[in-house]
């Protein structure tokens, strides 16, 4: 998380406030209040962000709301330090490119590792958490609404990159995310179901269930295997079932989220 928020720092400081870029939720509050007003950054982020997260200790976990002030008071901190060195270019894509790519990274790396940066993020984790919409997409949606209007303060051409700057953020996270941080959902159909399922959840630890089938050219029964597993796991899981049986058929997708059921009596 350390080292995502120093990441998102650079891209503020070093690409998006030295080409007059703009900014999403919080972040883009911020740099609208640079621009008028030359409120400093840090300051600004740290006060909107720990409101931000004062909301969100009614949706999410005490977990992710103090994972979160900890990236918050990193990012506070990066933002206040002096800029060594001062990137200039005409090029205004370069940053751009440079400044979404970083932004994505670095919210990857904090996301990852259950925290945020507040802002927009505590707002796409609560509607990721209870409706399952992947938290770059959600996150766009909120940055957007503070984007857009600072076509008043930075112009219509820096809004259009501040636009496309956000795309390749949201793009780059819910890859990242979709890579190593989601779970996947894994049907295996084999005639060897008992052997396959006894080493899965000896080697897994964990649960799996059978459910009921019937071959329909064969006639025969052959349960099959489902399971909720992350991608890491998964890389295990393939070679595992081939040494068993190199026949065996499965069936993989990624998720966006698991719920236990007494979130749905909550909702």
């Amino acid at each position: 998380m350390v080292i995502g928020s120093l990441l998102y720092a650079i891209a503020i400081n070093y690409f998006l406030i030295p080409t007059k870029l703009g900014e999403g939720g919080v972040t883009g509050l911020t740099t609208i209040a640079f621009y008028t007003l030359r409120v400093p950054t840090y300051l600004t982020n740290f006060v909107l962000n720990t409101l931000l997260l004062i909301i969100g200790v009614k949706f999410l976990d005490k977990k992710t709301i103090l994972l979160s002030l900890w990236a918050v008071l990193w990012l506070s901190i990066f933002l206040k330090l002096p800029v060594f060195l001062h990137y200039q270019t005409s090029q205004t894509i370069i940053p751009t490119i440079c400044g979404g790519i970083l932004t994505g990274v670095s919210m990857s790396l904090i996301l990852n590792s259950h925290g945020s940066i507040a802002g927009s993020t505590i707002l796409g984790k609560i509607f990721n958490k209870y409706w399952g919409i992947p938290i770059g997409y959600a996150t766009l949606f909120f940055d957007l609404a503070v984007a857009i209007p600072s076509i008043f303060i930075i112009g219509f051409e820096n809004t259009i990159l501040t636009i496309f700057e956000l795309y390749i953020s949201a793009k780059i996270t819910n890859i990242y995310l979709s890579k190593f941080g989601s779970k996947r959902v894994i049907q295996i159909i084999s005639s060897h179901y008992k052997e396959i399922s006894q080493a899965l959840s000896n080697s897994l630890h964990q649960g799996l269930t059978l459910i009921e089938a019937h071959g329909f050219y064969s006639k025969k029964e052959n349960p099959i295997i489902y399971l909720i597993c992350t991608s890491h796991q998964m890389a295990n899981i393939i070679p595992m079932i081939n040494k068993i049986d190199t026949n065996a058929l499965v069936v993989s997708d990624s998720i966006r989220s698991v719920r236990a059921a007494e979130l749905y009596r909550i909702l």
